[in-house]
């Protein structure tokens, strides 16, 4: 019945301010710097300086009146035109997103889906939109083997994207639907230079033995000169221009009702596909009731379930806020053996616990203080855990990606953390022919083999098995920091189950470290996600860090060697007392912060 009630009250509180919020953005007077108090202990230290860890550190871009930060610069500029033409940061996030699926075809997308975390301020709750991919009603518990490829038709689940996009425009966007669609039509129609990352992006897919049986990927994506791709070279795209031309002219039931609906369907009878055009009919995005926590007076709101990345975060920031990470020290080896333990006992709940709301009952204590002391008075200060020793009920087998993420602020103060994927980078490999665009396949999270765990990572637990109409979990964590009420830091990251412990180290950089953002997001990040038993961090193998790596492993933690780079956290840091939005591209891949 409680539960019932906030429900309720959120519904009540979320319906008032969204009929009023939109229009209020659009004719905000009101400049960044006039609207925010100061939050005296935060921003004294946000200017600090702290040590820079890497060559290729980020520089910060500061803006006034808006800042997009994203991986690709095309689609941060359309955003930030999008804020300067007197759009709000829905209408900038929702043509970032479109422009991103021209210009990022590894992970931007209108054929994946995501969460979308919208502060509105104004006293206003956030609210999350979720349009995370559904199973086909044709769906089954056991119709994958673990032998099945993780590509082709029969791996599509029911995209959500422009569902999702069009829902959070239709609840707080200010601009028209068709001003938003149309810088991304224009890219296609009209091409872009491609910079180096994505190049090498293109030649890796398009030389990639697995994607030869994909002849429309390889047509679409093929460069004119039938060489490699160069930086520089121009990326045109008309059948993707025309199907977003559809989608601004004759709005977002194109996509799911009408000819792209054919389009998709027919694609998915070639291929041996199963989803029909019922299940796209049926699709809808949803307004979910973020989940929300607290760190050291900040308020902390991620995305429910189907994304497990709320629920881990909030869960691993109650752990470490038993400690007194601060006075140990960023780089201690206390520190981050706290720090992976306390992961790996989160991401064991995760496998535990988590998966579609709609289907199974979640556990409310994972996110209780009561619960996060239990788990923290449980870790040995001395040495690792086994992971299998956490979790005996679960038996084990013997042993024998791609997403993208982007923040946004306006100059009214309104906020949108958005993570959205095709799942591996090019998602499927299955282009619907004729229309442009590429299909997920996201079917692969769920678990395959009902029962089936073994020690290499591979889950098999009850709440994410496969079941019609159902929502695969996630572990996208958009991320909104916020204290009295206004938004104070927004990231989020790519990276597969990394995503959820780089916006952990991100946040703790910024809140208990006190890092200035380029630091906060350049900092080597620190992976443990319970199965297999093994730590990634960054600092392996930099001198620096050679004493801090052997003290880990005196305590038991088997690393990673070599390092692998962890997630690409475009984020966006509030300096409310200097009244500017300082904007940081993570270097570890590419990207633009653009503000004004």
């Amino acid at each position: 019945m409680r539960r019932r009630l906030l429900a309720c009250r959120f519904v009540l509180v979320f319906t008032l301010c969204t009929s009023s919020v939109a229009h209020a953005q659009r004719d905000c007077s009101e400049r960044f710097s006039e609207f925010s108090a100061p939050i005296s202990d935060f921003d004294t230290q946000i200017n600090q300086p702290s040590v820079a860890l890497a060559a290729e550190r980020p520089v910060a871009v500061e803006g006034r009146h808006g800042m997009v930060v994203a991986v690709s610069a095309p689609a941060a500029d359309v955003g930030c035109e999008i804020l300067k033409r007197g759009g709000n940061a829905v209408d900038a996030a929702v043509a970032t997103a479109l422009a991103m699926a021209v210009t990022y075809p590894p992970a931007g997308n209108i054929g994946g889906g995501g969460f979308m975390m919208i502060h509105p301020g104004r006293g206003c709750p956030p609210v999350c939109v979720e349009y995370r991919e559904m199973a086909p009603a044709a769906a089954t518990k056991t119709m994958y083997s673990l032998k099945d490829s993780k590509f082709g038709h029969k791996i599509v689940g029911v995209p959500g994207t422009i569902r999702g996009l069009a829902l959070a425009h239709e609840q707080y966007g200010s601009l028209r639907w068709c001003e938003l669609v149309m810088p991304a039509v224009r890219l296609a129609a009209d091409g872009f230079p491609v910079d180096k990352h994505l190049a090498a992006s293109l030649n890796g897919v398009l030389g990639n033995d697995g994607t030869k049986p994909y002849s429309e990927l390889l047509r679409v994506f093929a460069t004119q000169n039938g060489k490699k791709w160069q930086t520089g070279d121009r990326l045109i795209q008309p059948d993707l221009a025309r199907t977003l031309h559809r989608i601004a002219c004759e709005g977002p039931d194109a996509f799911y009702q009408g000819a792209i609906a054919d389009q998709i369907v027919s694609e998915m009878q070639s291929g041996g596909g199963v989803i029909t055009k019922a299940d796209l009919a049926r699709y809808h995005a949803k307004l979910r009731q973020p989940i929300h926590g607290t760190y050291r007076g900040y308020d902390i709101f991620g995305p429910p379930p189907p994304s497990s990345g709320g629920i881990c975060l909030v869960e691993m920031l109650n752990v470490l806020e038993t400690f007194n990470l601060r006075e140990k020290g960023r780089w201690s080896p206390d520190t981050l053996h706290l720090m992976a333990e306390t992961m790996k006992r989160a991401y064991l709940d995760r496998a535990r616990h988590l998966g579609d709301q709609d289907f199974i009952k979640i556990p409310a204590h994972l996110t209780s203080k009561n619960y996060a002391a239990k788990l923290a008075s449980q870790i040995d200060k001395t040495k690792a855990t086994r992971s299998e020793d956490l979790a005996p009920d679960i038996p084990l087998a013997d042993e024998g990606t791609s997403t993208t993420h982007f923040s946004v602020v306006d100059a009214c103060g309104m906020a949108v953390s958005n993570t959205y994927t095709l799942e591996f980078s090019y998602g499927s490999r299955v282009v619907v022919r004729g229309a442009g665009f590429l299909l997920n396949n996201e079917m692969g999270d769920f678990n395959w083999k009902p029962g089936y765990t073994d020690r290499r990572g591979y889950i098999g637990t009850e709440a994410n098995q496969i079941a019609p109409s159902k929502r695969m979990l996630s572990s996208q964590t958009p991320t909104i920091v916020a204290r009295n009420g206004k938004a104070v830091l927004v990231t989020g990251s790519p990276g597969g189950r990394t995503i959820i412990n780089t916006s952990l180290n991100v946040v703790l950089n910024v809140l208990e470290f006190q890092m200035n953002l380029p630091d906060a997001v350049h900092a080597p990040r620190l992976h443990h996600q319970w199965l297999p038993d093994r730590v990634r961090f960054e600092g392996v193998g930099q001198p620096r860090f050679a004493d801090l790596v052997n003290s880990l492993k005196a305590r038991g933690h088997i690393l990673d060697e070599p390092p692998r780079r962890q997630g690409d956290a475009h984020s966006i840091l509030v300096d409310h007392q200097r009244g500017v939005l300082v904007g940081v591209a993570d270097t570890r891949l590419s990207g633009k912060a653009a503000g004004f």
